[in-house]
């Protein structure tokens, strides 16, 4: 479990500094240069990452099962995944009415994404890698919407685009792809 809290200390934190320390991120980002500061950024969040990647596997394999969640919690969390990928499919494509709605899409498709899972799961790696992500999201959707920023004009083609692109994004993953990358189906059989 260490190492799946080092990955997500090194991941969030490196994607909470707007939330905590937006003047220093402005100074180091003018003092570095646009270029350097995403290269640098980038390398961080890789690295945390593939720490979280290594440690939930490392974790969930001495895993402590904390609950048992019944198995309608599967359904509603594939239902809340539909909600999930098309928030981030207009996080993708930007100008549509799904953006306007939401402000920040991506925020929300991880909210989203992470308490379906949460709900699904009942182990203790579930709840630390799902929880943590869960609370980085609403912090940070808190602090984003403080912030406030310019919404940009939203239009039907693009809108269409999100959902069609969300639902096969959500297709893709319940119908295979979540098995083949994670070893789990997202829906029970039958």
């Amino acid at each position: 479990m260490t190492i799946l809290v080092l990955g997500l200390i090194v991941f969030l934190g490196s994607h909470s500094v707007r939330i905590v320390a937006e003047d220093w991120r402005m100074a180091t980002r003018a003092r570095l240069g646009e270029g350097p500061w995403k290269g640098a950024y980038s390398l961080v969040s890789l690295l945390g990452f593939a720490l979280i990647v290594w440690g939930f596997g490392l974790a969930r394999a001495n895993d402590a099962q904390l609950w048992t969640p019944p198995v309608w919690t599967r359904h509603l969390a594939a239902t809340l995944m539909l909600a999930s990928a098309v928030a981030i499919a207009a996080f993708m494509v930007r100008g549509s009415h799904v953006a306007a709605a939401l402000r920040h899409p991506m925020l929300w498709g991880v909210a989203l994404w992470s308490a379906a899972h949460l709900m699904a799961n009942g182990g203790a790696a579930d709840v630390v890698l799902f929880g943590a992500f869960l609370v980085w999201s609403l912090a940070d959707l808190v602090s984003a919407l403080r912030r406030g920023g310019a919404v940009a004009p939203a239009s039907a083609a693009r809108t269409l685009i999100v959902f069609l692109l969300g639902a096969a994004i959500w297709a893709a993953l319940v119908f295979g792809l979540h098995l083949w990358l994670f070893g789990v189906a997202p829906l029970p059989p039958g």
